[in-house]
């Protein structure tokens, strides 16, 4: 690869809704030009959940270098700011090594820290981050949406009535600073390695991805995601920490409780996974300036096209 020493290393990123093929692509990346392959997903650096979470196997972590995988347990927490520490880490390791640093994973946020940075919100008072989630109990998504809308306009247009999550921190970052956190994440200057960046989202059509999630789900659990959910559950872990919020963790939780049958379980398991990438799905379309949007599945036919864009980004660096 080009380049002198000191410039920020060129960044190939992978990212896209869950079952969209990208782990596949930034494999096929990484054989085809030397790459280290880094993940950008917040649970497959879960080591508890391999089935679960798709995470690669022995047989691809085999045929290119496989990093940020599975190296952390579940009862130890990664937030994006941790993760973007540990993969600039990773990413002067590959450039230092000759490699080409491919990031894949379908965590917005991480990306969006990495890139970015995250927005330098001082600390909401608990207070007043309790306050926004009974708020939320009590109005309901789309209520406590149009009383953000009152604060902060920028976010409740951006939010679904169903993100609980950001829509409560926008909430409370309002409430808390007077200052929205769009305007929060716009006063934070950009990575120096986003200069350097090829951005690849792979959004196949809808229909196709969605039944994609349900024949994943149902391989999983033929691929033993319920031991491995009893097994995580065994150890008796806070629930409210991230690896125990991965989608199908509490649906196999409540076909183990005998809350559900396993038919029941499969089926909620499906549409949770559907919901999800419905969110990455908006988030990927809207939130990467610059990316070109492959409109479909991955496949091997397709990696002409992707090679020579690659080549092309690798050959315009100074």
């Amino acid at each position: 690869m080009k380049g002198s020493r000191t410039a920020p290393p060129p960044l190939v990123l992978v990212g896209g809704p869950t079952a969209s093929g990208k782990s596949a692509l930034a494999l096929a990346l990484a054989k085809e030009f030397g790459g280290s392959v880094i993940n950008a997903d917040s649970m497959q650096v879960y080591q508890d959940l391999r089935v679960l979470t798709a995470r690669p196997g022995p047989e691809e972590e085999a045929q290119a270098p496989h990093r940020l995988f599975g190296v952390l347990d579940a009862a130890d927490p990664c937030s994006a700011a941790r993760w973007a520490k540990m993969a600039e880490a990773e990413i002067a390791a590959a450039h230092a090594a000759r490699r080409l640093p491919i990031l894949v994973g379908g965590t917005g946020l991480y990306f969006r820290a990495l890139l970015r940075g995250l927005a330098p919100v001082p600390p909401v008072p608990p207070a007043t981050r309790a306050e926004a989630q009974r708020l939320h109990r009590v109005l309901g998504g789309a209520a406590f949406r149009a009383a953000l809308a009152a604060r902060d306009p920028e976010s409740a247009a951006r939010l679904p009535p169903g993100d609980t999550s950001r829509l409560i921190r926008a909430y409370e970052v309002v409430a808390a600073t007077g200052v929205p956190i769009g305007e929060w994440r716009r006063r934070q200057p950009a990575s120096a390695l986003a200069s350097r960046v090829a951005t690849l989202i792979l959004l196949p059509p809808r229909p196709a991805l969605y039944a994609r999630c349900d024949a994943r789900f149902a391989a999983m659990i033929r691929a033993g995601a319920i031991e491995e959910v009893r097994a995580l559950l065994r150890r008796r872990l806070d629930p409210a920490l991230p690896a125990m919020k991965a989608v199908g963790v509490g649906e196999i939780a409540r076909f183990l409780a005998g809350a559900a049958t396993l038919d029941e379980a499969v089926a909620a398991g499906q549409q949770a996974t559907r919901r999800y990438a419905k969110r990455q799905y908006t988030w990927f379309r809207h939130q990467m300036p610059g990316a070109w949007i492959i409109g479909e599945q991955f496949s091997e036919s397709i990696t002409p096209e992707i090679f020579a864009f690659i080549r092309r980004f690798l050959l315009t660096l100074p």
